[in-house]
């Protein structure tokens, strides 16, 4: 995988979230509202603070997403936010597909 122009090692069956905190990279998205710095948060896929672009696609939760060779991420749109409570499927946002659990 690479991110920012940096090759991100993973191993077979880590999220994406996972793979890059394991690099040392804690952030790739920033709040709408001040552009503080976000990243992985509940690491299960309920807050949303994990949003990043994968392979052109935005908006997808790093921690449910599975990491994969050649994988390209981006920092997310800047204030790409979810207010609380908002339903993300209508919002047409799938979050990726899910870590597979052993």
């Amino acid at each position: 995988m690479s991110f920012r122009g940096v090759t991100v090692a993973a191993e077979p069956g880590q999220s994406v979230a996972a793979a890059l905190i394991a690099a040392g990279i804690t952030d790739w998205r920033t709040t709408g509202k001040g552009g503080r710095p976000r990243g992985l948060f509940c690491g299960i896929g309920v807050c949303f603070d994990c949003l990043i672009t994968v392979d052109g696609i935005p908006d997808q939760r790093a921690c449910l997403v599975a990491a994969a060779d050649g994988m390209r991420l981006g920092d997310a749109e800047p204030g790409a936010d979810v207010e609380p409570g908002a339903d993300f499927e209508e919002a047409g946002r799938t979050g990726g597909e899910d870590v597979a659990r052993a």
